[in-house]
């Protein structure tokens, strides 16, 4: 570790360039920089003194929906009053939404700091970008004393960087088909590799029942004398109506048969489904002695998007024409939002599509509805799949459409075609959503 007054970057701004460019980024490049061991993570965190070590913390692991999960639980700690980290990737649009504490990003000098204090032990064993970034995050929340923090998991569970520590409670959320090429050409492979993140006699909630992979969550919990829990046997979450902000959602709690109604910027039909999740989650901190209110919990998920800064889930970005977004970007999550498009009012559908090459991309176009018109974007990263090839599959699926190569012309370009009752949809990857200006 350099001392405290070395410099070798004079501003954040080079700093972030060394982080991008010297270290392998997964969401750059792929596969190449995904690092299939713990052992540069714990590399790093033992020359940070162990930062992990030094807060509580809630891990969520899932395919869809653990960051969303993330984003509740740690609004809901911070309206409790618990000094709440939050840790979540990929960001949308500043590399410093990935490091919060109660809603506010890390500042640009902490990074900046933190990089030139540690760049000789960066440089001598070059552990990839999300490797520096969780440990950057873990010294972060330990430097500030946080009462919890939060940790999504990057990718899988079991070989995730982030799975160096030893949480309060794990949360699994969804598992569908995605990074086949990493963690498996099949649900009961993809789901091993989440329920990786289960520990040794600590609490672990499954927010969706999927009969297809229960058998591997018992399983591993038995192994590791871990309780589990399906949150789906004790909550059943309805949506009653959807308002311009929130949306009102009655909560069941089947134990007691008790049942309450919520307001909450969950406008995302998939959002159903991880709620139980989220409210089994913290029961099991209350079991455990921690003061978390039903005011606080209400309060918490009724705010937690203005609390946390979420972004790009179900977005609604202007109303005439309505134009949405999401990140969705794996099959299961394209079938969420279809279904969802299916039932919302418009005159006309027009769909803002951009993928990354290493997606499945016609099983992923089957998907969408042939009815629509569509405008063929790309992202501007090296695994972005080019924009006259994304229209060459989408006519073996029926789709048609025009290119136009950059996001932002795209959105213009629908926007400016649409009458005002009409809805303009805008995704397929993260990486055009964070493109997208307004957000």
């Amino acid at each position: 570790m350099l001392s405290s007054g070395t410099k070798v970057f004079s501003s954040y701004e080079q700093a972030l360039k060394f982080l991008y460019e010297a270290l392998p980024m997964y969401q750059r490049v792929g596969a190449a920089a995904y690092k299939k061991d713990l052992s540069n993570t714990i590399k790093l965190c033992e020359m940070l003194g162990d930062p992990q070590k030094k807060f509580k913390s809630i891990h969520i692991a899932g395919t869809n929906g653990k960051g969303s999960s993330a984003h509740m639980i740690a609004a809901v700690l911070q309206t409790a009053g618990y000094k709440t980290g939050l840790y979540t990737s990929p960001h949308l649009k500043n590399f410093t939404e990935r490091i919060r504490i109660d809603g506010k990003e890390a500042s640009p000098e902490f990074v900046l700091d933190f990089v030139n204090q540690n760049y000789t032990a960066l440089q001598s064993f070059q552990p990839s970008f999300f490797e520096v970034t969780v440990a950057m995050a873990f010294d972060y929340f330990a430097r500030e004393r946080v009462d919890f923090a939060v940790i999504e998991v990057g990718l899988g569970g079991r070989l995730d960087s982030t799975n160096v520590i030893y949480p309060e409670v794990s949360l699994i959320t969804n598992i569908s088909l995605d990074h086949q090429h990493l963690l498996g050409n099949d649900l009961i492979s993809i789901a091993r590799e989440k329920a990786g993140i289960i520990k040794p006699d600590v609490p672990v909630v499954i927010s969706e029942l999927q009969k297809e992979v229960e058998e591997v969550f018992i399983q591993t919990a038995n192994v590791h004398d871990a309780p589990l829990y399906f949150a789906a046997h004790d909550y059943e979450v309805q949506k009653v109506a959807d308002g311009s902000d929130k949306a009102e959602l009655k909560i069941h709690y089947r134990p007691d048969r008790s049942q309450w109604n919520i307001h909450a910027p969950l406008h995302g039909e998939y959002q159903l489904r991880n709620v139980p999740g989220v409210l089994k989650t913290l029961d099991l901190l209350r079991t455990k002695g921690y003061r978390i209110e039903r005011e606080a919990e209400e309060n918490g998920l009724s705010e937690f998007v203005r609390i946390t800064g979420l972004k790009g889930r179900w977005q609604i970005l202007r109303r005439h024409p309505l134009v949405i977004c999401d990140t969705g970007h794996n099959q299961a999550a394209v079938q969420n939002i279809v279904q969802q498009l299916g039932k919302a009012k418009k005159n006309k559908l027009h769909i803002v599509w951009g993928m990354v090459h290493d997606k499945d991309a016609l099983e992923m176009l089957k998907l969408l509805p042939t009815e629509a018109e569509y405008y063929f974007c790309q992202p501007n990263i090296p695994r972005a799949l080019p924009a006259t090839e994304l229209r060459q599959k989408a006519a073996q699926a029926g789709l048609k459409g025009v290119v136009q190569p950059k996001v932002e012309e795209a959105m213009d370009r629908a926007i400016n075609h649409a009458s005002p009752h009409d809805l303009v949809f805008v995704g397929g990857s993260t990486f055009v959503v964070a493109e997208i200006p307004s957000l």
